[in-house]
């Protein structure tokens, strides 16, 4: 198995990309730690994870909270002896208002999706040094190498700031073996806080721009994740992993 041995923390792993990856990582032979602040949601990713024969724990999470992401690694590293892998998955959308320019929504996207990504780095990078490396998957998009219309400029911001926040990651921690890479998923399945993304007649509309003609699916951003989690990358960091169809190749 690819990821024997290994103990991971999925954040946003109650739902879509977060809980295939979680899914998909248990069956590689990780330890799984399910981070999200939807219990019920993410106890039912462990208990079908421990059906199918894996290991996993959910551990509620608020990304935004400093001390919140402390006492996650901590329990994870009390519970299973040491951290090897962090995918930072959580994250909201930007295309349920009705303001593009409200400083509110600007506030609330940057805090999620780009000081969330922070905040995991910095209390689980220690824990990785610790266990003599590490490695570490953000979860970015399409929106944080291009500009949109209909999602509010903080969504493209934060995936922005996350891809580079990856590269910097990767050069100051390189020397600790510990890995950063993003991954950059296209028009994938509606998120529960998708808006406008979410409507059928906009999604026809942006699927002209994708070459393979079709949304993309949660185990295949899964999949692309699990290649940067497992030893196979071993000398891959840094680097951006494009799951978008072809979108970026227009």
């Amino acid at each position: 198995m690819r990821l024997e041995n290994k103990v991971a923390i999925v954040t946003g792993g109650a739902s879509g990309m977060g809980a295939a990856t979680a899914r998909r990582f248990a069956k590689e032979g990780a330890k799984v730690v399910v981070a999200d602040m939807l219990e019920a949601d993410g106890q039912a990713v462990v208990a079908e994870i421990a059906k199918a024969g894996g290991t996993a724990m959910f551990i509620a999470l608020n990304v935004t909270d400093e001390a919140n992401w402390f006492a996650l690694v901590a329990e994870t590293v009390a519970k299973y002896g040491k951290l090897d892998i962090l995918v930072n998955n959580a994250g909201i959308s930007g295309s349920a208002v009705n303001d593009l320019l409200e400083t509110g929504i600007w506030e609330r996207v940057m805090s999620v999706n780009a000081t969330g990504v922070f905040l995991g780095t910095a209390a689980s990078v220690p824990a990785m040094q610790k266990n003599g490396g590490g490695s570490i998957i953000n979860i970015s998009s399409i929106s944080g190498v291009v500009g949109q219309t209909m999602v509010h400029m903080s969504y493209n911001a934060s995936k922005g700031a996350v891809r580079t926040m990856t590269k910097s990651t990767a050069v100051q921690f390189g020397k600790d073996n510990i890995r950063c890479n993003s991954v950059h998923p296209g028009l994938m399945p509606p998120m529960r806080t998708s808006g406008a993304t979410a409507d059928p007649t906009v999604r026809a509309k942006m699927l002209k721009s994708v070459p393979l003609g079709r949304n993309g699916e949660v185990d295949e951003v899964a999949n692309a994740t699990l290649f940067l989690a497992s030893d196979e990358a071993s000398y891959v960091t840094g680097t951006e992993l494009y799951v978008d169809g072809g979108y970026l190749a227009m």
